[in-house]
Order: C-alpha cells, then structure tokens, then sequence
C-alpha cells in the first residue's frame, strides 16, 4: 500500500467496505482495504443473518427499498453468493379474523411481485396462505391461541461473517491490497484536500502512510469519528441501534419454518439456524455506550423471551440459551425518537474534497450502497472509469458452486467424511473446500471433528489462519467458525485445541498460544457476566471492566 499511491483507499472492512473494494478493484482501479480489527468484527458479523426485503419496510411504503433490496436478494442467491445465501420460510401467524387475511396476503403478493426482475428468477417459491390446522401442524410448537391461520412466505439467510471474508477474499484476488488490524492514526491532506491516510499496523504498533487519490470511509457506526478525525464540517450524522440475538437448540422449538412476529418495538424472528440451532431476534433500541463491544444485558434477554415465549407451547428458559450477541445497526440520523423509526435509506456524500462517506443501509443492498460510493469517489479522480459491474462478479467460492455441490458424495468417500460433513462445508466455503480438503490429505488428524465443538473440523481451524487470514483466536472461534456462539460454553471447551492448531502458522510459541486461551476466556467471562445486568449501561461496564479486555492485542513483532 506504501510503495505508490493507490486510486481508493477503503476505510472500513466490514460488508459496505469490503464491497467497495471489490467493486472499485473490478473497475480497473488501484485499491488499497484497511480494517481497524478483524474483517467483519463490527456489524457484519452480528445481522440477523438475513438478506430480504423487509415487510416492514413494505408496511411503511417504502416501495423504492424493498424492490431494491428483493433485486439484490436475487442476485445473491442466483448469482454472486449461492454457496452463503440460502432460501429460508417464514410462517406469519394470523390474529385476526376476517381483515388480517386479505391485508396480509395483498402485501405478499405485492412482495412476491416486486422480487420478479426482468431476466432474473426470484429465487424462492411464492407465499402460501396456511389454515390453522395446517400451520400447527407445519409448527406444532406455537400455541393454538397464537393464531387463526397463517401465511408463509420466503427470504434469504446468509453467513454475513463469511459471505463479508468472502468479498476480502475475491477483492485481493483482483488485485486489491488488504489489511486488517490495520487503523487509521489520522489522514493526510495537501491544502485542502485528503490525499491520503497515516495507518497503523495493530500488531506490532507500526505507522505507515498511504496515499490515495480518493479516500472512502465506509466505518458504519463509527461514520462521525472518522469525519471528526478528517475535520470539517458535514451534516450527515449516524446512530446506532443495538439489535440482540439468542440461539437456542432446533429441539426447544418445534417447526418446521421459521417465525415472524409484530412487537410494540419492530418485529421478532425465529430464524433456523443451520440444522441445529434457532435464532431469537431482534431488538432495536438506540445504544450510546462502547462501539466495538455492544453488550447483550439481562434486560435484552427477558424482552425476546417475553416475546417468543407469548407464542410458544413450551416456553424458552435461560437455560436454554446456548449464545446470545449483539450488533449495532448504523442508521442515519432524524427526527425520529425511536431508531426503529428511523429509515434503512443509505447516503453516500462528500464530506472534503478527496474524502466519500457512506452510510445507514442495511447488510442486502450492500452492493448498491458500494456502487453509489466508488461513483462518488470516481468523481474525485482525474480520468474515465467504468461502471460498476459487481451484480456480474461471483465471489470467492461460487463460480462452478453447483457442479462441485453434485459431487458431495464423491468428495465424502475420498476424504473419508460423512457426506452430510461435506455438504456443511460446501455451504460455507463453496468450491473452496478443495484447499480445505487438500489440508485433510496432507493430514487426516485435521479431518477429525474439535471435541469442544464436533460441527467444525480441525481442518477448518487451520485454513482459517493459512488461507483466511484469522491472526487471532477470538478470529477463528467468532468469525471464522461460530463456535463461540453456537456452543453452551462459548467455545471455552475447543479453545486450546484451536490455539494449538493455528499456533504453527501463525508462529505462536506455547506462551503466545497460552495467552491467546487466557484473552478468549476473559472474552467469555465478560459477555456472562454483562448478561446478568439489568440495562445497557451496567452491561457495558462490566464487559469492559474484565481484565485485560480493554487492552490492545498482544504485539506480534518481526
């Protein structure tokens, strides 16, 4: 990044930066991606994991989203990420005789309608009206008092931590240049112009400069610090609103789809969660306190309990919570008191000459919100420059998905695994499990399941520091793997198995690994035990008072 100026410079790895160095990259550009932490260790690792249009969006006649954003749910789909986005149902139980039906069915079929793009199949089947019969049998765990009958309908699901690597992965392999736990100490500026950006490399306390002909900042929620730190002034402001998230074993509920819900805050889904696991969520309230920590409080939990359990037979307990987290969702700022009131609108503007922001939108039209910020930043540069042509571009893992998705039996007996092994990882790393299995030839011990964690191989551990460019352990069991939120222990169990997997390749001696399962397990002690306070500031203080947790990452120097 150092040796010659760079077109762009992208500040900003999570789904929104990393989308717009894949599309600036694949517009003949010079680009340069840095990310303050890990890829994707903000929002884009903490979604409801959902890509869709947003019913709600379509109550508030907001007509011009949701067909956006049904568009872009197709071409994820179909086209740029089929491996990580995946069709999922939803039943919409009915509370009310006679009118609800009618309205409800009209906004589906108005939904249906808006997802059909010329020369792009929708992607999922049509909604279907459900009698009650019919929708306790599909969901014999709902209360027959929840319901008169139901809809079921059809978005999208996505692994927004990987799908986010993903867009890294097939950035780099255009040409552009990236780097987490990479921050930004300041921006450089000649006259009144940022032509660039003082970087520092996190883990050995290293600054660099950069210099680039248009700088994006694309931080989310972090959006106003970053234009306080460039200076000057600019309207645009963001808030955050912290959305929280519960798992839950697929046997404490039992359905066949997923659920959505109206609450007095936005609306409630239980989303399933690859064959094992729900997802419980979501809230939205606004959060003032730490940005790169947001913190689940007891508070949190009771309000989606309350709420899921209303409808359910068997009502959910504490005890069967097996992860909770929370993401923070970057909203442009209004009038609004309330952040659910406030729109998924995104804004792209020029706060210097030199320097595009980025902002609000929502994790589905992350490539038009891309698109429309590398317009603005080609503004700033002195020649022609092509359009953007992303919806084109499969991501790592995707091209030929389908024909390597066909050999899951093949590739089973082969490499020794059950077929339904390799069919999970197919779902997460697309044709790019042949690297992975190449690790498994080489050496068969890595095919063994993690004993704190038998969804996951050892092989992934490793690829996950040879090939995916986790430098830490918090990287491989967060965002890498979901162990830490798909395990009652949040991983403590397959945390030194892990650190003694990865340590050879990223040359950790015993006391480097040793601190490494120290940092994780203060990680861990510090979400419990924000978990028992009664509100959002109690919670965050004690998440942050755990030891060492506030501390930068150990230097790695050399």
């Amino acid at each position: 990044m150092t040796a010659a100026e760079v077109d762009v410079l992208v500040v900003g790895g999570g789904v929104v930066g990393a989308g717009a160095a894949l599309d600036a990259v694949t517009r003949g550009l010079s680009v340069a991606l840095v990310e303050a932490n890990d890829w994707a260790s903000g929002t884009s690792s903490r979604s409801s994991k959902l890509v869709h249009g947003g019913l709600r969006y379509l109550e508030m006649l907001d007509f011009r989203l949701v067909t956006e954003a049904l568009r872009e749910r197709a071409l994820l789909l179909q086209r740029i990420a089929p491996h990580l986005v995946k069709p999922v149902s939803f039943l919409y139980p009915l509370t009310r005789r006679f009118w609800e039906r009618p309205y409800a069915g009209a906004g589906m079929l108005l939904y249906d309608t808006m997802g059909m793009t010329p020369g792009l199949p929708r992607g999922v089947p049509a909604h279907r009206h459900l009698t009650k019969r019919t929708a306790l049998a599909e969901a014999p765990g709902l209360k027959p008092s929840a319901l008169v009958g139901a809809v079921r309908y059809w978005d999208a699901q996505v692994d927004d931590a990987r799908f986010t690597l993903s867009l890294v992965r097939t950035a780099a392999s255009f040409g552009a240049l990236c780097a987490s736990r990479t921050r930004v100490s300041s921006f450089v500026r000649a006259e009144d112009r940022v032509v660039g950006a003082v970087v520092q490399d996190t883990e050995t306390g290293r600054e660099r400069t950069v210099r680039a002909r248009a700088v994006v900042n694309a931080t989310g929620v972090w959006t106003d610090e970053m234009r306080r730190q460039a200076g000057g002034g600019c309207s645009l402001r963001v808030r955050a609103s912290k959305g929280v998230h519960l798992l839950v074993p697929r046997s404490c509920i039992e359905m066949s789809s997923g659920l959505i819900l109206r609450t007095e805050q936005s609306v409630l889904f239980v989303i399933p969660w690859g064959t094992d696991h729900w997802i419980v969520g979501t809230t939205d309230t606004d959060w003032t306190y730490s940005k790169e920590h947001p913190a689940v409080s007891s508070g949190d939990i009771d309000y989606l309990l309350e709420h899921v359990n209303a409808v359910l037979t068997a009502p959910l307990t504490r005890d069967d919570i097996l992860g909770v987290y929370a993401g923070l969702r970057p909203l442009v700022s209004g009038e609004a008191e309330q952040t659910a009131k406030l729109s998924r609108e995104h804004v792209v503007t020029r706060l210097q000459p030199g320097l595009v922001a980025v902002a609000g939108g929502k994790f589905t039209t992350y490539r038009v919100m891309a698109e429309d910020v590398v317009d603005a930043a080609v503004h700033e540069l002195s020649r022609g420059v092509p359009a953007s042509g992303t919806k084109d571009v499969p991501l790592a893992g995707a091209d030929g998905y389908q024909s390597v998705a066909r050999r899951t039996k093949v590739l089973a007996e082969r490499y020794g695994l059950a077929p339904e092994r390799v069919e999970r990882l197919l779902q997460r790393y697309g044709t790019l499990v042949t690297e992975l299995l190449a690790l498994i030839a080489e050496d068969g011990t890595l095919g063994e399941p993690l004993r704190g964690a038998p969804g996951y191989l050892g092989a992934e551990v490793v690829y996950a520091a040879t090939h995916e460019g986790a430098l830490h352990l918090d990287d491989v069991l967060t965002r890498r793997t979901h162990i830490f939120m798909e395990t009652r222990d949040r991983g403590l169990a397959a945390a030194e198995e892990a650190a003694r997997l990865v340590a050879p390749a990223l040359g950790w001696d015993a006391a480097r690994a040793d601190e490494e399962v120290a940092r994780y397990r203060r990680r861990v002690e510090a979400e419990r035990e924000a978990g028992r306070q009664p509100d959002d500031r109690r919670a965050d203080a004690a998440r942050m008072r755990a030891p060492g947790f506030g501390d930068p990452q150990p230097a790695r120097m050399g």
